[in-house]
């Protein structure tokens, strides 16, 4: 149940850092972890965002893990083993980007790259316990990451701090600039309101309660149908990018479900999606343009049990609250919340479209306001 597909060293003795199979790395095959690419030809050049590591000195120390084809939400993989979450070894690791959140959560790295379609870099993060950022659709290249063609997927880090998601966009993104003074103007949040389990919803207003931030709840009216809609949409895209390798027999069970589902979503379904991702992009906007962030769990519940999942269970419902922000586009990140019963759990934070420093620099405010209210240090809520 290796967390690598690949394991190799590149670069100088910087950072610390791992990509997710899905993204190129030159003399290496991406695979996307699935039996049916065992023979892909080698990557002939770096994606961009690997240049960019190796060109800022980071050490490249292999390709991750992850949900076959990234279309996933748990991380179970039958064929390249499903990582342990080292932090809850009882849940899932999440997927897709299940061994790159695993790997931050085991202290091995200073930071990975993963892929988010539809929450598949902040549900891992949840799931592990770390930190993890979708950023604005279109910042980060995907020159170099797979499925080439996506109108959902985002490159973006996982990192065991806010401290290292900003080092680790600095480096993938040339226009990633922190401020200069490091101060933060005063913000505001925008509460979304979602079904949560309670505990998760009491956990989130306890955070809140400590930072003593100005609050105030909102609707969202269109979020639900902007889950569906993001399902029809990386339905469509997924079959275009991979249905030609189901009759290879070589596509997992859960997978090829999936994918042979996935094959009737029609043109019409898919026009109606974009209609829901235009009203909702609207309707977050507007939200936006009256407070700073947006704030809302990352999980409606808690994670499968790895037993349920490697047996076979499905929880598409796991991405209810992150999918809606692949539609929309906004940057978005997970922070790991303490449970005093030993669950995973977390915090979402969405901004405005471009605005992913923003999003970092006061979700740092955020949680140095809410662990100043006990002493700086980490507690269980």
């Amino acid at each position: 149940m290796s967390l690598f597909i690949e394991q190799f060293s590149l670069g100088k003795k910087g950072p610390r850092v791992a990509v997710k199979d899905c993204i190129d790395v030159a003399g290496y095959a991406s695979k996307s972890g699935s039996e049916s690419l065992a023979d892909a030809p080698v990557a002939n050049s770096h994606a961009e965002v690997v240049e960019r590591l190796l060109s800022g000195g980071c050490e490249l120390i292999g390709k991750l893990n992850m949900h076959e084809f990234a279309y996933g939400m748990s991380g179970v993989n039958h064929y390249t083993g499903t990582p342990i979450n080292p932090l809850f070894p009882d849940y899932i690791p999440g997927g897709s980007s299940s061994a790159s959140a695993a790997l931050v959560a085991q202290g091995d790295v200073d930071f990975t790259l993963g892929s988010d379609t539809g929450g598949s870099i902040r549900l891992p993060a949840a799931c592990c316990g770390v930190y993890g950022l979708k950023p604005t659709f279109g910042r980060v290249s995907r020159k170099g990451a797979h499925p080439e063609q996506s109108s959902l997927d985002c490159v973006g880090p996982f990192a065991g701090s806010l401290e290292g998601l900003m080092l680790a966009m600095s480096m993938i993104d040339d226009s990633f600039k922190r401020s200069a003074t490091g101060e933060l103007e005063v913000f505001t949040l925008g509460r979304v309101r979602v079904q949560a389990h309670p505990d998760i919803d009491e956990a989130l207003s306890a955070y809140l309660d400590t930072a003593n931030v100005p609050c105030a709840e909102i609707e969202l009216p269109s979020i639900d149908a902007a889950f569906n809609a993001g399902l029809d949409i990386i339905n469509a895209e997924c079959w275009a990018a991979w249905g030609k390798y189901l009759p290879s027999g070589k596509v997992g069970k859960d997978v090829a479900t999936r994918l042979r589902a996935a094959k009737n979503t029609t043109p019409d379904t898919v026009a109606k999606a974009e209609v829901v991702r235009q009203r909702f992009t609207a309707e977050v906007d507007a939200a936006l343009e009256k407070f700073s962030v947006l704030v809302l769990p990352t999980l409606p519940d808690f994670p499968m049990t790895r037993e349920a999942a490697l047996a076979g269970a499905l929880d598409l419902r796991s991405s209810a609250l992150v999918r809606p922000f692949n539609l929309s586009g906004h940057p978005a990140l997970s922070i790991p919340m303490n449970d005093k019963l030993g669950r995973p759990m977390a915090l979402q934070l969405v901004a405005a479209h471009g605005q992913d420093e923003r999003l970092c620099e006061v979700a740092a405010e955020l949680e140095r306001l809410h662990l100043s209210h006990f002493g700086g240090k980490l507690h269980a809520t």
